[in-house]
Order: C-alpha cells, then structure tokens, then sequence
C-alpha cells in the first residue's frame, strides 16, 4: 500500500508505477530549460527522501560539449530557455547512461522558440532506451502534456512530479527489503503460558491480575523487574524487604488501570518507613478502590519504551512500539506492524518509532540495547501467536538500559473475540 496526501497525488503515482518501471534507487537526475524549476524541483526530492547525486565526470563532459556556455552541467540540469527538442533528447541520453542515476525528471517550461509537441515527441523518443531507468515529465503549459509524450507520465509542476517519483521510489526500496524470517525462542515455556490464559479464560476473561501479566512474561524470558502482590501494610513491608531497596509501590483495583494519572503510584522508596508511609498515603488517597498494593525493585535509569499488542478487526494481531512513560501519547503514532513479526521488520520498527532518537542516546545519555529491544519485539510476537486470546497488552514503560533492558508495568486484557483468517497479505 502507498499512502498519498490527496487524490491527485494519488493518480500521479499511479500513473508512473503504471507506465515506468520502479526506480532502482533514490537517485534523481533533474533536467530542465528554467532553473528555478528545477530548484523548486530539487528541494521537493530532496525533502522527500531522494538524492539529487552529482553527476559523473563523463556526463558532465557530453553535455557540456553541446549545450551553451552558460548552461549548469552540474545536477539540476538547466540546459537554458533556448534548448531545443534535439537538446532535450540527446541530454537525457546522456545522463540516463550515467550509473549514479536511478530515475531523470525532465522539465519544460514553454519558451516562444520552442514548439512542446517537439519536445515530447522527444522526451518520448530518449525514454525509450532508459535501459530499466524511471522517467517521468513536467510540462508546465496551461494545455498540460502533449500526447505525444505518452508513454512517459507527467505532471503540471515539478513538486508533485518530485512527489510522485519519491512515493514510487519508496515502493522500490520497500519490495528491495528483504522480508527476514520469524523467529522462535526454544526457552519459551509453553505449558506455563497456556496455564495462565486458561485460567483467566475459564473465569470469564478480561484483565489479568498483575502476578499473572509478570508470570506471562517470564514464561516467555521478557525480563520483568522483581515484583510481588500483597493485600496489607506489613505485607508490603516484608515484600520490599525480599525484594531488595529501593522499591515502588503502586495500587491495584478494578479501576486503577492507568495508575500515574489517579495518583496511584510511590516511587524511589528507601526503607520501611517510605514503604508504610506509602502504603498509608495509598489507602487516604484512594479508599476502597484500592484492593491490593503492588511492591516492585526501582529499575535504574534508562530509556522508557511502550510496546503493546492490540487486536484490529480486520487484519488481526498488532505489535505496537513508540516512546513510553508519559510521553506515550506526546510523539504521535507509535510504529505498527502485522504479526507474526520477522527480525527484518523487529529493526524497521526501532527505526521507524517517533523519538528514536533517544534509542541512540540523547544529550549525553547512553544508548539502549538495541539488540534487547529486538528480542523483546519478536518475543512478544511469539507471545501473541502462542496465546491468540490476547487482546490487548500494554507493556509501559519498558525501561532500556545499555544493556538488557526491563518491563516494568504491564497490562494485558484476554477474551474470544475471533481473529480473523488470515494475517499475512503479500504484495
């Protein structure tokens, strides 16, 4: 699927991949007879993801051995307002020989000397023999292109052509990947996890209690900080003793989901008496929605993370991955992708996530495990085939430290709801 902005851009896409074959690479080769056109040009591929490469020596030479003086033989081409149809194609000749380009925009802007029809028969002509290259045309003229230029598809200005060649150029790079293989973790404990699931299944579904969520993960080696669940004050207390100082304390009822946004959270607790005084605090604040306390070791700092499996109605099981803490809805869309999970795909999401740069260390900070965070991205999708009657998990924040990394909240909610057939489209 290629997503567009508008419907034209739609067409003009389209209407390259109908006619042209797919570029080979992000190299644009810019050819014209105005050269703010073909800055304008330049700037809209370049801001789209193409490379406006310099061409090679020999090109150069070719072109500046016919076209006028004051001509740029660099890249853009201007080969000025007086080139002529013959200009046009021996100049796209020669530079779609040139190994440096993958793709040439060609455009005319009508000068009084130079009749478009010419041109296009032209432009047509040269394109013919582009060995494999991409062309595609703007003929900036209230008539729009001439007929003669077809097969070569062309648009009215330079920026939607840059667009559209950027979109097809995209979809190139995208069938290039390779598709990488899923992967299965011979450690995972299989019966445990099934375990768990049932259980829950046989009560009705719905939100696994805490200890469950953990017990999940550990099944499936996520690593989880240590944490129990307990009902009493002095419970608490010997739990963070076991545990090991310092410690968090969060409460747990039927309507504590989001537990920062109701007060329900105490961090970085020293001693026992951060740990009653918590537990207090917990119970004034909260009352009776409060059922249990949830004692968990204090992760050291790191890079906070959300990845989460969310069911779609129409393609099935989700992996969601973005920044997580309170920034899990500040960056925008996390990265998404169909399950089951490749490694290829694991590494395309930590690219893709918004604020990744945090990944690779921000202001001094030092880098995340990138390799944990695959395993943890490909465990999970694992998890998700293994246990398919889950329909929504939440593992926020995943904590990355340089190395390994840790989950330390997570939320998961199963139920029957039927998945659909088949989850794997190929294109």
């Amino acid at each position: 699927m290629i997503r567009t902005d508008t419907l034209e851009e739609m067409f003009d896409v389209a209407a390259v991949l109908a006619h042209q074959p797919v570029p080979r690479g992000p190299r644009v080769a810019i050819l014209t007879n105005a050269g703010g056109a073909g800055i304008l040009a330049s700037d809209a591929a370049e801001g789209r993801g193409l490379q406006v490469a310099p061409l090679g020596e020999a090109t150069v030479a070719e072109l500046r051995s016919f076209l006028p003086a004051a001509a740029s033989v660099s890249n853009p081409v201007d080969m000025l307002a007086s080139a002529s149809a013959s200009d046009y194609e021996r100049a796209l000749r020669i530079v779609l020989k040139d190994p440096r380009v993958d793709s040439v925009l060609v455009i005319f802007v009508p000068p009084l000397v130079t009749d478009p029809e010419q041109v296009a028969v032209a432009v047509q002509a040269a394109a013919r023999h582009a060995n494999g290259k991409t062309v595609i045309a703007s003929f900036m003229r209230s008539a729009g292109a001439p007929p003669e230029l077809e097969p070569v598809p062309c648009c009215r200005f330079p920026e939607a052509a840059a667009r559209a060649l950027a979109h097809a150029t995209q979809y190139g790079a995208w069938r290039n990947t390779p598709a990488g293989q899923t992967i299965s973790f011979a450690d995972v404990d299989r019966p445990h996890a099934r375990g768990i699931i049932d259980t829950a299944m046989m009560r009705g579904g719905g939100w696994l209690t805490p200890g469950e969520a953990q017990a999940l993960l550990d099944a499936f080696h996520i690593p989880v900080a240590a944490a129990e669940t307990v009902t009493t004050e002095d419970q608490a207390v010997a739990a963070a003793n076991r545990i090991g100082y310092p410690v968090a304390v969060k409460a747990i009822g039927p309507g504590l989901l989001h537990k920062s946004d109701v007060g329900g959270v105490r961090l970085a607790l020293a001693n026992e008496r951060d740990v009653r005084d918590a537990c207090r605090d917990l119970v004034a604040h909260l009352g009776d929605r409060m059922t249990n306390v949830f004692v968990q070791r204090m992760a050291s700092s790191g890079v906070e993370l959300f990845v989460g499996i969310t069911q779609d109605p129409t393609f099935g099981p989700l992996l969601l991955c973005g920044p997580g803490g309170t920034f899990v809805e500040l960056f925008g869309p996390p990265a998404l992708r169909l399950l089951p999970l490749t490694d290829t795909e694991a590494e395309t999401m930590l690219q893709e996530m918004p604020g990744r740069a945090l990944l690779d260390g921000y202001r001094g900070t030092p880098a995340a495990d990138r390799a944990a965070l695959r395993e943890l991205l490909l465990r999970l999708s694992q998890l998700a085939e293994t246990c398919p009657e889950i329909q929504e998990m939440d593992v926020n924040p995943v904590r990355a430290f340089e190395k390994g990394l840790s989950a330390l909240d997570v939320r998961i909610r199963v139920g029957s709801t039927p998945r659909p057939s088949s989850r794997r489209v190929s294109y």
